[in-house]
């Protein structure tokens, strides 16, 4: 249901810049590292510890761009974009947020109270620069968070079609409860027994260490013993896992080594007789939280050394500075949602850009698209 727009402050253009340019010659100005302390929304993936290695492992060509947004000379806003020929299966060329697979949020990092300010910038500037782009195309907003809010007040104000063309839920942790507490309310008592059993027969193997970690120590053989646990399972297997792309295994070690000089790491582990058997690395971005990524021994299913790992993790419920954390993990994750049971709206939503005739053609593009689903708010 479509809520009230609400009153904003129509942006000074004297007072305010929004320019793109190529990633590697990013516009002046400073602040980007501040930028994350005064966002309206935390976004770990859009911090420059995170993006800048990003762009360098998953952009060589250097064909994205970083929109960078500006109030009183100081850094406001920050999203990286791209131009593409292609929508999924159709020659519908757009702009979009540059997003990579590793990337499970794309929302801006815009400083709070300057969400609306932002948007009209980025939005005339699309306008103005639309080129061949037929429309405007973001992934990964928060449905309820306060950037996508702003999005669909500025775009009802300006007359401005728009539609969310798709959207998923997504484990979410978010409770006043104990950890303790958290986990009697998500498991029964039999399967409670059932894991307390298996954590049992798991020391039967050998010595079983718990570790968690905010600091750097150590990181190098961490991230190295991660990418070979995850690289033994499956995804190994099906040539998915990190260490099967040098670009992948480059990024996850920089962004990690970033993380954790930034302040911004925790990473968790099991370890039987010294070896991991259930690693997770976590970003800090208060008031939130994002569970990276996680892997585990599958050679020790049998004592679900993820379900132990996890029920560890939820220690980020008696954190003073994390309100929730993101699970960062598909819908409906088999593992996951049987113990996190708060959920977080993630939506893909395009917008009309350029003249009257351009406008036009996207809403008959939305129109198509979302034809048998209710249009977005």
């Amino acid at each position: 249901m479509e809520h009230p727009v609400r009153p904003y402050d129509v942006r000074d253009p004297r007072a305010d810049l929004l320019e793109v340019r190529p990633w590697r010659s990013p516009p002046g100005g400073s602040g980007w590292d501040g930028l994350a302390v005064r966002a309206s929304e935390p976004n770990p993936f859009a911090e420059r510890w995170c993006l800048a290695p990003a762009l360098a492992a998953f952009d060589a060509a250097g064909g994205a761009m970083l929109a960078h947004y500006t109030v009183g000379g100081e850094t406001t806003g920050i999203v990286p974009l791209a131009r593409s020929a292609r929508y999924d299966r159709y020659p519908l060329p757009h702009i979009g947020n540059w997003l990579h697979a590793n990337a499970f949020l794309g929302t801006p990092l815009v400083a709070a109270g300057h969400e609306h300010g932002f948007w009209q910038a980025l939005l005339q500037w699309a306008d103005d620069n639309a080129g061949r782009a037929l429309f405007l195309h973001f992934e990964g907003l928060a449905a309820e968070g306060p950037l996508f809010a702003a999005l669909r007040d500025v775009c009802t104000a300006q007359g401005r079609a728009r539609a969310i063309v798709h959207r998923h839920d997504r484990a979410l942790l978010r409770s006043d409860l104990s950890p303790e507490a958290y986990f009697e309310g998500s498991m029964s008592a039999k399967k409670r027994k059932e894991l307390r059993r298996q954590a049992n027969r798991l020391a039967d193997e050998g010595t079983v260490a718990f570790e968690r970690r905010e600091d750097a120590a150590g990181l190098d053989r961490w991230t190295a013993e991660f990418l070979a646990l995850e690289a033994a399972g499956w995804k190994g297997a099906q040539g998915s896992a990190m260490a099967s792309d040098p670009a992948k295994a480059r990024f996850f070690a920089d962004a990690l080594a970033g993380a954790a000089a930034a302040g911004k790491l925790e990473r968790i582990a099991i370890r039987l007789d010294g070896r991991p058997i259930a690693m997770l690395a976590n970003f800090l971005a208060p008031p939130g939280a994002f569970s990276f990524k996680t892997a585990y021994d599958e050679g020790l299913a049998r004592f679900s050394p993820g379900v132990l790992l996890q029920r560890e993790n939820l220690a980020l419920l008696s954190r003073r500075d994390i309100a929730w954390t993101d699970s960062c993990a598909a819908p409906d994750h088999p593992m996951i949602e049987r113990i996190w049971r708060e959920k977080r709206t993630i939506v893909r939503t395009s917008i009309a850009i350029g003249g009257r005739g351009r406008r036009a053609l996207a809403s008959a593009i939305f129109a198509a698209e979302t034809r048998g689903q209710s249009r977005g708010q």
